[in-house]
């Protein structure tokens, strides 16, 4: 484990407006998320809002850490049982599909990193479930998050919420501290035990971002490199938030005026900290 970079206030600044514009890209695609729409489509129009309106750099683009190959397009799009890294493509959703749109975005050299789910017609049952669970574990997880509080605090409550619902969470991908740098410490897992791994500190800025399946945990990569599915082909979900350290909580980076709002659970926590800045 390396060092935790601790930021500064001008970087939690330029964190702020990072996060905003990311969320803000998953705001202006929502409309477009439909049966016959393509995810190639879906990563143009995203390409296009980020680099012309915005003015930010999709950061996923070309962005190649050791032992890949470059990835080649501006967002994620995992439908169905993919759980992340779905390379956008001629692949036209339909009618039940479930859609995680992942977004990050660099502006001014900060990064902002986001991604909801997204339901195309009408979700079966099952899939609505799943994607309910797994939001409510990404919340779960921010709720832990306090100066003196740690890591593995959050990991255990998502591990928790998951499996008592039947489900499970992937182990081989987790969170990450991120600035001006895409991924850094600390590694954010989604399952450990409570007063494990790092001690949390005002200013340290990572993202929670749960993935969870709805059969085993198992998982398989395929051809291209990047793309990654669930073995036993069910259904995956994942929902992520860019989120603060502050002196007394937390507060979510990653907002903007479409964003799902939190659970009931976290809106009527008194002791919640502000989601918006």
């Amino acid at each position: 484990m390396g060092s935790i970079n601790i930021k500064t206030e001008d970087d939690i600044k330029g964190m702020r407006v990072a996060g905003r514009l990311a969320a803000e890209v998953l705001d202006f695609i929502a409309p477009y998320v439909k049966p016959g729409v393509t995810t190639g489509e879906l990563d143009r129009l995203c390409h296009e809002y980020m680099t012309n309106v915005q003015g930010t750099i999709p950061a996923p683009l070309n962005y190649c850490p050791p032992g890949y190959t470059p990835y080649p397009k501006a967002i994620c799009t995992s439908v169905n049982d993919v759980v992340c890294h779905g390379i956008p493509g001629d692949k036209a959703l339909k009618n039940g599909d479930v859609v995680n749109l992942d977004i990050t975005v660099i502006k001014d050299g900060y990064h902002g990193d986001t991604s909801r789910m997204f339901f195309v017609g009408e979700p079966s049952i099952l899939a609505k479930r799943l994607v309910e669970i797994t939001y409510e574990c990404m919340w779960l997880g921010i709720s832990k998050i306090k100066p003196g509080a740690h890591l593995g605090d959050i990991g255990f409550v998502i591990q928790q919420h998951a499996e008592k619902a039947g489900y499970s969470v992937v182990r081989e991908f987790c969170g990450h501290g991120i600035g001006k740098v895409f991924h850094e410490e600390p590694q954010v897992l989604h399952y450990g035990r409570p007063g494990t791994l790092e001690k949390l500190l005002p200013g340290m800025i990572f993202t929670v971002e749960p993935m969870i399946n709805a059969g085993r945990r198992d998982i398989r990569e395929m051809g291209d490199g990047w793309t990654i599915k669930t073995k036993d082909r069910s259904l995956s979900a994942q929902w992520e938030h860019t989120v603060l350290v502050t002196e007394t909580g937390y507060e979510v980076l990653t907002v903007s005026p479409g964003m799902p709002a939190p659970p009931a659970f976290i809106q009527q926590n008194n002791s919640a900290q502000p989601v918006t800045a």
